[in-house]
């Protein structure tokens, strides 16, 4: 695997690990729709990924290795945020992930395991839709050419 996709899974992990430290600093943590600025994050991760890899790959770019690059920044860095965020709800703060639970689902489920299941989940998914999502911008086209003959 390439470093510069680890880096970049890293640098979108951490984006997202200290946007949710600056939300808990001010008391919002607990208030799911700013999770939706999560997506910005992970979106600008894996756009740049993907911008970078094509810059870098010049002429030989192809729709896999930008559809890889983005896939696996996105994966290393849903894994890690998913990791620390294990270790928030159940060693820092064990009541936030009831709540969390008990807010979006209500009384159907309180374990804050399925919330590190959904956290992880929703990282994978947004990652793959984002990651097809930009390859139509960075692809190589195969239109023909306008030329007469």
């Amino acid at each position: 695997m390439e470093k510069k996709i680890v880096k970049y899974g890293g640098f979108i992990a951490l984006g997202l690990i200290l946007y949710f430290l600056i939300v808990r600093m001010f008391g919002l943590h607990e208030n799911p729709w700013l999770r939706l600025f999560n997506g910005v994050i992970v979106a600008y991760g894996i756009y740049t990924v993907i911008k970078n890899t094509k810059k870098d790959s010049g002429v030989s770019f192809n729709y896999f290795e930008g559809f890889k690059a983005g896939i696996f920044s996105g994966f290393i860095a849903t894994l890690v945020f998913t990791f620390f965020m294990a270790i928030y709800i159940f060693h820092i703060d064990v009541a936030f992930g009831e709540k969390i639970m008990a807010m979006s689902l209500g009384s159907v489920a309180t374990e804050p395991g399925l919330l590190l299941f959904i956290i992880l989940i929703e990282g994978f998914a947004s990652t793959v839709i984002l990651s097809l999502l930009f390859m139509q911008k960075f692809k190589p086209s195969w239109n023909i050419s306008n030329k007469l003959p």
